[in-house]
């Protein structure tokens, strides 16, 4: 992202020029206002009509700046987007390395005018419309809120020392210096994804798409990276490791700060490259590294080398060839939008299979009735060469098309003839409104036959020789043609692959 930057005017005559100052007053008073450091009693709120820094696809406005001037706190707003988030943004490029969030989610506020952050009593507080509370972090013993150099934003006691940093609660991108603890989660700009330590490693996940849990989890560990211990053992009575990354170009991993038990290099390792490094967790679900080169993010590490490998690169149900990156749906039709389960079997597997639950079974059938009977299992994937059986606990998401003797099994909620479950919902809902027209239309004869009988005050004999009465048999009713039968059908809940 480029930002747009005023350059000097040349060659124009005094009034244009006189003009055009006075057009760029409100930008430059804007930039001077810009502090460094956020005491208590502070308020400021958003401003649709203030002046903004531009970018290619954000705008943002400052509220708090970086000694150096590389980094900026304020409100940051996407393009094309009523939203409006809470960031620390790097200047020259307009990337936000922090956002304020929530439970693995970026707090957004629709922009308005009644969009205000506060300190006050040491909390640093961002309200919506009614006094609304979006967000909030701080200590009553804070004094300031001041953003350091690396891009930390602190709240701090007048003492110095830190109540709350940024530092620790980390969105989508950790920075040099940046300790990333067992307590902390990166999560992707659409929550769909995330990444934490464990106990000798540091793994990504993928969140289930509808919030539920399946087979227990909420969340598949799609990508693991376990600690060599190459320099440095384990010893879990020390404590959880942690991960920072290193000016050098690496990742880390460290039980403390004299015992590393891992490195994960980058291409620009030990090369003296002094720039600003930056790791992030991305919205197709793979962890990169880049560095700024002065004009741009340079690509420098990828977690997932393939485009096949990652997640969810063909949607649900979709058939990824690694040769061509190209997707299909199951069974050979062209992807669209979605891909529903056709009844056939596919050669396919699954990139991160071996992450998995497992089991040694006698054939290709034997697997999938152990998955058909489970129902915690949403599918299976049957190697014919090691007679290993994986379980899916999770819908399937993106497979990697294979010529190895492999077989899929997959559960789906609803599966029709022609491959989608659209036509049949909406054959379900046209039968219920049917039958609840019918009892409605129902009601209201009877009611306005009792009305019709007591007006006119006929006896019930006289009611039984009316030729005009639906009166007989329920048999006879029933073989008449004034009857119908309203059949409703459900689909198969699983389908083969």
């Amino acid at each position: 992202m480029k930002r747009d930057r005023r350059g000097p005017v040349q060659d124009l005559p005094l009034l244009p020029s006189l003009l055009l100052l006075l057009i760029d007053i409100p930008y430059l008073s804007a930039a001077a206002a810009t502090t460094t450091t956020i005491k208590s009693g502070f308020s400021v709120k958003y401003s649709l009509g203030e002046p903004h820094l531009l970018y290619s696809t954000v705008s943002f406005q400052e509220i708090l700046g970086d000694p150096g001037g590389n980094f900026s706190f304020g409100f940051l707003m996407p393009m094309n987007s009523d939203s409006l988030h809470l960031a620390v943004v790097h200047i020259p490029s307009g990337f936000p390395i922090w956002r304020a969030s929530r439970d693995g989610r970026a707090v957004v506020a629709r922009r308005s005018n009644s969009i205000s952050l506060s300190f006050d009593g040491g909390t640093l507080l961002l309200s919506g419309p009614q006094g609304a509370v979006l967000w909030k972090v701080g200590s009553p013993a804070g004094d300031v809120v001041e953003l350091h150099p690396t891009s930390n934003l602190q709240v701090r006691a007048e003492n110095g020392s830190v109540l709350w940093q940024s530092f620790d609660a980390p969105f989508d991108t950790l920075v040099v210096g940046q300790n990333f603890t067992s307590s902390a989660a990166l999560s992707s700009p659409n929550s769909r994804f995330s990444s934490r330590l464990g106990a000798n490693f540091i793994a990504l996940y993928m969140n289930s798409g509808d919030g539920r849990a399946y087979a227990g989890r909420t969340a598949v560990m799609y990508w693991q990276e376990k600690a060599f211990e190459e320099t440095g053992t384990i010893d879990e009575k020390v404590g959880p490791i942690y991960a920072r990354l290193n000016q050098t170009g690496f990742l880390g991993l460290y039980q403390d700060e004299t015992n590393r038990v891992h490195i994960l290099p980058f291409d620009t390792n030990n090369r003296n490259l002094s720039r600003l490094r930056r790791l992030t967790l991305e919205t197709d679900g793979n962890l990169r590294a880049y560095y700024w080169n002065s004009s741009a993010w340079a690509s420098d590490y990828s977690a997932i080398r393939e485009s096949c490998e990652l997640p969810t690169y063909c949607g649900a149900y979709g058939l990824c060839t690694r040769d061509k990156d190209e997707c299909q749906c199951l069974g050979g039709s062209s992807a669209a939008d979605a891909c529903l389960p056709r009844a056939t079997a596919t050669s396919a597997v699954l990139a991160y299979d071996k992450l998995l639950l497992y089991k040694k079974v006698g054939s290709q059938e034997e697997c999938e009735r152990g998955c058909e009977r489970n129902c915690s299992c949403w599918g299976a994937l049957y190697n014919n060469l090691t007679r290993t059986c994986y379980r899916m606990g999770f819908p399937a998401e993106t497979l990697v098309a294979t010529s190895e003797n492999r077989v899929g099994y997959f559960k789906v909620r609803l599966v029709t003839s022609h491959g989608g479950g659209g036509s049949t919902r909406k054959r379900v809902l046209l039968a219920c409104l049917l039958v609840l027209l019918g009892v409605v239309l129902c009601v209201v004869f009877t009611l306005w036959y009792r009305r019709r009988r007591l007006r006119r005050g006929l006896s019930s004999a006289a009611l039984m020789g009316d030729t005009h009465s639906p009166v007989g048999t329920y048999k006879e009713f029933k073989g008449s043609t004034s009857f119908r039968d309203v059949e409703l059908s459900s689909s198969s809940s699983s389908s083969k692959r």
